[in-house]
């Protein structure tokens, strides 16, 4: 990245870090790899219960492998066990890990869900809820969250799980009433009353949709 837009870039992220914390959510901005696993290592500990969201940012990461592999954690793995039991086992979770859609630059998480277990997880149940998104994600408002929602993370999570939507074939949100609908639930989380139980990792690049 040039230098010239790479400290652009920072000034956002410190300004979304910023707002995040007034909204009593933590926020972090790491740069490397080896920064977020150093991280993540201090915020799911030992015998911690965890389990996950489904999210493209952290599966691209390593993330769930990385899980996999700590023998310390119990991990409720959706991939390879019962999904259903894993999902409802996230509302008794110590760390519930998943992406955004989006964060506005006043520090609010915007969520487009089909099932809602994802959304649902991060507003209750799981005692603390790790956040992992690429600057991509940042937008100024809710208004470019949900334009950014259905010109780009929609239209591609239906062509990735093969549905049959009209989105899938026109590259952007239709405004369907389809049975393989998968934007169902839509959730502006912009504070909350346990501080500093949302944590958002920040990193320094394109990752998901």
């Amino acid at each position: 990245m040039d230098s010239s837009v790479k400290a652009v870039m920072d000034k956002r992220i410190e300004k979304v870090i910023s707002n995040l914390e007034k909204r009593n959510m933590k926020g972090y901005h790491v740069r490397t790899k080896d920064e977020l696993y150093a991280l993540l290592a201090e915020l799911v500990p030992n015998g911690a219960k965890v389990t996950n969201g489904g999210s493209m940012t952290l599966d691209g990461l390593g993330v769930f492998d990385w899980l996999r592999g700590r023998d310390d954690v119990t991990y409720f793995d959706r991939e390879n066990d019962d999904r259903r039991k894993c999902m409802v086992a996230a509302y008794d979770c110590d760390v519930y890990l998943t992406g955004t859609n989006a964060v506005t630059e006043d520090g609010e998480l915007y969520n487009v869900d089909g099932n809602g277990n994802r959304v649902s997880a991060m507003i209750y149940g799981p005692e603390s809820v790790v956040v992992v998104i690429g600057a991509n994600k940042i937008v100024a408002d809710i208004d470019a969250a949900i334009t950014r929602v259905k010109k780009i993370a929609a239209p591609a999570n239906t062509v990735r799980l093969s549905c049959d939507t009209p989105c899938a074939k026109t590259g952007e949100c239709m405004n369907c009433n389809s049975p393989a609908r998968i934007c169902c639930n839509f959730v502006v989380m912009s504070n909350q009353r346990v501080k500093d139980r949302i944590k958002v990792i920040i990193m320094d690049e394109t990752l998901g949709y």
